[in-house]
């Protein structure tokens, strides 16, 4: 019994540590490192518009938004937020595919091959940013980086705590692919 409490503290021990370092060391915004495309997976505040802003400064060629719920129309995207008609034809790519984190990564590997996109610049909240690149790790092919610039936030406890959980599940999940 004494072994098993011991392992159940170690175990404890690890998780408070790595959960303190999550909270701590969120990934922060990017420097300007051209890409050939970025990346936006939907669902947190600021993440468009910063891969939009990525386009104007010419940091990268072309833009994937990835998980783009299927009743969204483009011209009410561009509408939303300020978008010009050239741009979108151009520049951006709506992808309806994904539904998640995992489903995100996927869509993307197919917009990569189908574009020849050799480096690309993932734009994702600051607590979102290592589960989504790790998808990307696991889905692209080793030939194309990945630039992590996250979009900086004020997580509450909860969104850590849950994010965290996700993180431990999905790399539990990879490395059980391997």
């Amino acid at each position: 019994m004494t072994t098993l409490r011991r392992l159940l503290s170690l175990l404890f021990l690890v998780w408070a540590i790595g959960f303190l370092w999550f909270v701590v060391a969120l990934p922060k915004p990017s420097d300007g490192v051209k890409t050939d495309a970025v990346i936006v997976p939907t669902g947190g505040p600021g993440r468009i518009a910063r891969g939009l802003a990525v386009l104007d400064r010419g940091l990268a060629r072309r833009m994937l938004v990835s998980g783009v719920d299927k009743e969204v129309r483009p011209q009410e995207f561009a509408a939303e937020f300020g978008v010009s008609p050239r741009t979108m034809a151009c520049c951006v790519t709506l992808g309806f595919a994904a539904v998640d984190t995992r489903s995100n990564a996927a869509e993307t590997a197919k917009w990569v091959a189908q574009n020849e996109v050799r480096s690309l610049r993932l734009v994702t909240t600051d607590w979102h940013m290592r589960r989504a690149a790790g998808e990307l790790d696991r889905t692209l092919p080793p030939h194309v980086t990945v630039v992590r610039d996250a979009v900086p936030s004020q997580p509450d406890l909860g969104t850590l705590f849950l994010e965290y959980h996700k993180l431990i599940a999905s790399r539990a999940a990879g490395m059980a692919d391997l």
